[in-house]
């Protein structure tokens, strides 16, 4: 049995969106404690290192255009971000 590509892409979509929207409305029920911002600011710093160290490490054994296209997509944190550097 083969799940059509066009149908696993949804998916991926859907459960993308699904979590993004659901985290969303828990932290808009929540208050804003320094938990929260220690999280943010956990995320932001992890989206920013992970395709550069990502780039550097793949640089080594593939060109710049292409090592930049992988570190970006598996660096990515939104799906529109992930959808981007896919079609790149």
């Amino acid at each position: 049995m083969e799940i059509p590509a066009s149908t696993s892409k949804f998916i991926s979509l859907y459960l993308l969106f699904s979590i993004g929207f659901k985290g969303g409305q828990e932290l808009a029920h929540s208050e804003i404690t320094a938990e929260i911002w220690y999280s943010i600011l956990f995320g932001l710093a992890l989206s920013s290192l992970v395709p550069l160290y990502t780039f550097f490490i793949l640089k080594r054994r593939m060109s710049a255009s292409n090592s930049a296209a992988v570190a970006a997509t598996y660096g990515s944190v939104s799906a529109v971000t992930f959808v981007s550097a896919a079609a790149f």
